[in-house]
């Protein structure tokens, strides 16, 4: 019998999220606690708003500036494959599926600081097109603003996905006296001989041993005529290679550049961790308002499983994962169910 007049807050949601193993759905919490009903935590879902600003008041105080710091942009989808008449849903390109599949989208944007190797998750937002009419490009542009004229941030780059490398991004950029590193999709049509010969595709370029070591200055089909960015051919393996685009023309290591780049995988990292390790994929409701808020109270989650691993000096998964081991002690000690054969 659940207590009455018990009412859920964030702290508790977000208990939830941060405590379970495998299952984050609301009817799993409910069944796991004396005081919330699944109607109790449903309704305080649905009445509550967690914004991207309240992310950030959480973190501000963990996040370690330096004026090397990066900023990372790139995006995720929760995927909701098997999902029907679920609010925010909508078919996109999802990496990780290396398709188009069914999902939330977020984008997202880290602060890196690559002096201790760490990273923050800043803002987001959610992909709602039919909703306020923006792309992730405006999203992306919107964030970029917020954190130079509000969160006033201490950050000398920005790093980003080759989705994001437009003009009018990189233009914006630049009137920020902001350095970006992004890479640019083999399709992409530039020109290495001022003017002399045709666009080429990138991936189609010849390039000299000095060019392969330093990089070499070229135009990109779209923009004015004088303006100019640095490429880099960075080789990952034998079946990837990278073409960098960055407007820091005193950058001339091909390996530096792989090197800056190599921090963009944070990002990654955040969404990879998000997904195992606080249910972000876990809402089955179907009100955008409440998976808006299961979104924001999982990454509040991250924030904090994030914090402790620092603090302990542990990974992530170690801090999630050793939550189990009092409970595995225990039953080794006087197993609930004991083995009788064997």
């Amino acid at each position: 019998m659940k207590e009455k007049g018990s009412t859920v807050t964030r702290l508790d949601y977000c208990q939830y999220l941060l405590s379970s193993q495998i299952n984050y759905t609301l009817t799993n919490f409910a069944e796991h606690t004396d005081q919330f009903s699944h109607d109790t935590i449903n309704r305080y879902l649905a009445g509550e708003k967690i914004t991207p600003h309240l992310v950030w008041e959480n973190v501000k105080g963990q996040v370690e500036q330096i004026p090397s710091g990066y900023l990372v942009f790139d995006d995720t989808i929760v995927d909701k494959n098997f999902s029907f008449k679920m609010d925010l849903v909508r078919r996109q390109w999802s990496g990780d599926a290396h398709g188009v599949i069914k999902g939330v989208g977020v984008v997202t944007c880290v602060y890196v600081n690559p002096e201790r190797d760490q990273f923050w998750i800043i803002d987001y937002r959610i992909y709602d097109p039919g909703g306020d009419g923006k792309t992730k490009l405006d999203h992306v542009h919107d964030m970029l603003e917020n954190v130079v004229y509000h969160k006033q941030m201490l950050f000398w780059g920005i790093l980003m996905d080759s989705w994001y490398a437009t003009k009018d991004l990189m233009v914006i950029i630049e009137a920020l006296k902001k350095v970006y590193y992004c890479p640019l999709k083999d399709n992409r049509q530039v020109d290495d001989s001022g003017g002399t010969q045709p666009y080429q595709r990138v991936d189609g370029l010849r390039w000299s041993d000095a060019e392969k070591q330093h990089g070499k200055v070229i135009k990109l089909k779209g923009f004015p005529r004088d303006h100019k960015v640095k490429l880099s051919r960075v080789v990952l393996s034998t079946q990837r290679t990278d073409y960098i685009v960055t407007n820091d023309f005193a950058q001339d290591s091909t390996q530096a550049v792989q090197e800056v780049c190599a921090l963009r995988w944070k990002i990654e990292q955040f969404h990879r961790e998000t997904k195992q390790l606080t249910g972000l994929e876990g809402c089955q409701c179907r009100l955008a308002r409440i998976i808006r808020n299961h979104i924001g109270c999982a990454i509040l989650a991250w924030i904090r499983l994030h914090q402790v691993a620092q603090e302990t000096q542990q990974t992530i998964y170690q801090v999630k994962h050793g939550l189990l081991d009092d409970y595995l002690r225990q039953q080794l000690k006087s197993p609930a169910i004991r083995m009788s054969l064997a």
